[in-house]
């Protein structure tokens, strides 16, 4: 029911911003809950239960984490919490990583709190300029990036032969059948856009159907292999496949195997996305996640945290930390522009405008056909 009327661009419980705190029970009760992706934060080489960024924070604060790894999917976090901020509940939760796109979702429907950023100077001074004011929170009063990436295309220069350099050499004949697109809408159309010299901060409603023709076109060719979620990574692997849409932070681990996998982010452009932290409504513990939020934006920090997990880092001035580190593997780690991506790659890079809610139920209905979901 919520998310039909949300698709519908009806705004289901819409709370308003006085309505959005609790009592916030900081300062006599140290501690919050935090929920989060797997795999999403470091860990000890030799206790991967052990996380040596939040327990440093936990020593130095003396607030106590509980870190829930609990979030698979957007969609199925959103029904899992939903009914609690639909009826202004609480939701145990002082602190989630979602995508942006999903974030958008919150930010409308007034689940999420404004971050006080007088206890966030570090977020403040430290935050990339690229990802402070996207259009569905201006100036990131309701979310600060957790991670960042790029979807651009990964393929094979070995097994190809040529280098991919745009959008459109995703059709060329010698790659018939052997090419994959993401299946999600929210985390494919952007890219495919950009091809087409789209501003994807300011797409069209025709802008996205011309694609959809266009795919539709592909699919009927053969030339597209299928859609696919992150299992893109088994087929390029595997070769199966020579060019995908894909993940910067994804192609780091696979060329860790087989340096000849290859990312680009295409002539025409590529999105920047992040996943990002919010506060629901009603959190007990707004100031200890807050407090949380900022000591990851400490360069220090963030660059323990962009060594483990290699995703674009939200923190440029991380870089200049690793590449002091006296181990040379982690110090390259500064130079590679997949983390700290360099300037001719940030002027290729833009966040695209979210899928309104009064749009959603029309693309997505049109898109999934495509796809085959």
């Amino acid at each position: 029911m919520l998310g039909g009327l949300v698709g519908c661009g009806v705004p289901a419980a819409y709370v308003r911003p006085g309505d959005r705190a609790a009592a916030d029970a900081s300062a006599t009760d140290p501690r919050l809950t935090w929920a989060n992706w797997p795999l999403y934060i470091d860990t000890d080489d030799e206790d991967e239960n052990r996380r040596p960024t939040l327990e440093a924070f936990q020593r130095r604060t003396g607030i106590s984490v509980e870190y829930v790894e609990e979030i698979n999917d957007n969609d199925e976090f959103f029904g899992k919490i939903s009914p609690a901020l639909m009826n202004h509940r609480r939701t145990g939760r002082d602190l989630v990583v979602i995508s942006d796109w999903m974030c958008a979702r919150f930010v409308r429907l007034g689940w999420v709190q404004e971050m006080d950023r007088a206890r966030q100077p570090n977020v403040t001074k430290y935050l990339d300029p690229l990802l402070r004011s996207p259009a569905f929170d201006p100036g990131r009063k309701f979310t600060v990036p957790w991670q960042s990436g790029i979807t651009g295309i990964a393929y094979n220069r070995r097994r190809l032969g040529r280098e991919i350099r745009s959008v459109s050499e995703l059709w060329a004949s010698d790659l018939k059948g052997r090419v994959t697109l993401l299946s999600g809408l929210d985390e494919a159309f952007a890219l495919l856009m950009q091809g087409n010299g789209v501003d994807i901060t300011r797409w069209t409603a025709d802008d996205f159907h011309t694609v959809c023709d266009q795919v539709e076109e592909q699919v009927r060719k053969g030339q597209i292999r299928r859609f696919t979620g992150n299992d893109y990574i088994k087929d390029l692997s595997s070769g199966d496949v020579l060019a995908c849409q894909a993940y910067s932070g994804d192609v780091i681990q696979l060329q860790a195997d087989d340096p000849d996998i290859r990312f680009v982010v295409p002539e025409e452009g590529a999105e920047l996305w992040s996943e990002s932290l919010m506060i629901p409504n009603l959190a007990r513990h707004k100031a200890n996640a807050e407090r949380l939020i900022d000591y990851y934006y400490e360069p220090e920090a963030a660059a323990e945290l962009a060594a483990w997990v290699n995703y674009v880092c939200p923190v440029p001035a991380a870089r200049d930390v690793l590449a002091a580190a006296k181990d040379e593997e982690t110090a390259a780690l500064a130079e590679d522009p997949l983390i700290f991506p360099d300037k001719a790659m940030r002027e290729h890079l833009a966040i695209a405008r979210d899928i309104t809610a009064g749009e959603r139920v029309e693309f997505g209905k049109r898109w999934n056909a495509i796809a085959g979901l």
